[in-house]
């Protein structure tokens, strides 16, 4: 496995791959493991855990710097990313214990009760965009339920999968609790085939998930899925555009677009919509290219050179159709996988940036003539993973938050996620949950016992 660093196409280093042996050895020794895991107490794994999120904090710049190197995220976009790390750690570590307490239910049973057990080895496919949150906003429930852990990280970060993996062992859970597996996506199938493996994570693309799902289902083996999205940025006619306008820039150019929840259809009134492409148009022309690492860049590269091409060729196509190009929408003269920010208005159904996901830097403004218009192009979507709303008068904004088919929609904020908070979609933008109490309890055996 090669990492590549995107800003310049250099290599950075290569990483011997795991044979599919050597995998089933992997596997083997995290069961081993995991039985004697099981039984340790809330109080033990929280103590290492706590460990871990003061490993991150400690390590902070190191961590980030290698995100950086590895998929071109701006440095200080990555120590946010390390710290969201801890933070989770934190959580899970503070809360688990309460969370997965026995629920007393009264039957005609002298006591009966719901019990939370660990189930076993979980799978987990992650890819490359936060590489360090999505595995940490998964194994930090999982191994504080009692679970083990395997990781098959994406190919283009195997520096970061294989430090999260020292992380963990370094903060003092067992060597062989989590491992992460150097193998190419071929080799996943046998993964998911191995009678130890007793559920599957994956965060990636809609084919990759329904992939996967479709193999874990023919073995009987649970799965939770964030695939892709399309989220809606929706302005109402009473917005503070301001804010909206500051917002949306963050929203759609975080980690250079590359998000699955990044805002990416901007659903706006006409009244207002003259004043919001204009005042978009000043800040995206006043973003500066550079070196990720550099402090100061406001744009860095995409991950990968089909990515750029990828996006390049839905710009291509929307101009084509009809789509008003309004700044962007190139390639700039210089090395490395970078595209311009770039607004295409005047966005209409059946152009490629109104239906398929835009991973990167590429806002989408589509006009609409008042607000049940504006919801009805929202749900117009495969996707349901985010959105937001912005007016000024909350009540209205609650109103059509609830009626945006969306597993989260944010009124006057910008979507993200949160410890706290459960994550996930519906639709095509998968299934399950993550975080908070609802992600804990995806990995569990949810054991009713009644007594007499």
């Amino acid at each position: 496995m090669k990492s590549i660093n995107p800003a310049t196409g250099e290599v950075i280093r290569e990483y011997p791959e795991h044979s599919a042996e050597e995998v089933g050895q992997i596997i083997r020794d995290v069961h081993t493991t995991w039985e004697s895991w099981k039984e340790s107490t809330f109080e033990s794994r929280s103590e290492i855990l706590k460990k871990a999120a003061q490993i991150l904090r400690d390590k902070k710049e190191h961590f980030a710097q290698l995100m950086t190197l590895e998929m071109g995220k701006l440095l200080r976009e990555s120590m946010a990313e390390v710290e969201k790390c801890a933070w989770v750690c934190d959580f899970y570590a503070d809360h688990a214990a309460e969370l997965l307490q026995d629920e007393i239910i009264a039957t005609d049973a002298s006591r009966s009760f719901v019990a939370f057990q660990p189930i076993g080895i979980v799978l987990a496919v992650m890819p490359w965009n936060f590489p360090f949150w999505q595995v940490f906003r998964f194994a930090a429930p999982a191994l504080m339920a009692g679970n083990a852990a395997v990781l098959k990280h994406a190919s283009n970060v195997p520096g970061c999968a294989l430090a999260i993996e020292e992380i963990f062992r370094e903060a003092g859970f067992p060597v062989n609790i989590f491992r992460t597996l150097m193998i190419p996506s071929p080799l996943v199938e046998a993964v998911i085939e191995n009678p130890f493996i007793v559920a599957v994570t994956l965060t990636g693309s809609e084919t990759a998930g329904s992939h996967v799902a479709s193999l874990a289902g023919k073995h009987l083996k649970k799965t939770v899925l964030e695939l892709g999205g399309a989220d809606p940025f929706i302005v109402l006619d009473d917005a503070d555009l301001d804010a909206a306008v500051s917002t949306a820039v963050t929203a759609r150019m975080l980690n250079q677009g590359q998000s699955c929840i990044a805002a990416k259809r901007f659903i706006v009134m006409n009244s207002v919509v003259k004043q919001f492409e204009t005042a978009l148009k000043a800040a995206f022309e006043a973003l500066c290219y550079g070196d990720p690492m550099v402090p100061g860049t406001q744009v860095g590269p995409l991950a990968r050179p089909d990515l750029v091409d990828e996006i390049e060729r839905q710009v291509n196509e929307s101009v084509t159709a009809g789509a008003r190009l309004v700044t962007g929408g190139r390639r700039p003269d210089r090395r490395g996988c970078y595209f311009e920010p770039t607004i295409l208005a005047d966005v209409q159904k059946g152009m490629p940036v109104y239906s398929q996901e835009t991973f990167g830097p590429v806002v989408t403004l589509i006009t609409v003539l008042n607000e049940e218009e504006a919801i009805g192009i929202a749900n117009d979507s495969d996707f349901g993973l985010g959105g937001c709303v912005w007016t000024q008068d909350v009540k209205r904004g609650e109103a059509v938050a609830r009626r945006v088919d969306s597993g989260a929609v944010f009124v006057n904020g910008m979507t993200k996620s949160d410890p706290r908070l459960p994550f996930g979609g519906i639709k095509k933008s998968g299934y399950g949950r993550e975080l908070a109490s609802y992600g804990i309890k995806e990995f569990v055996n949810i054991k009713t016992i009644w007594i007499k």
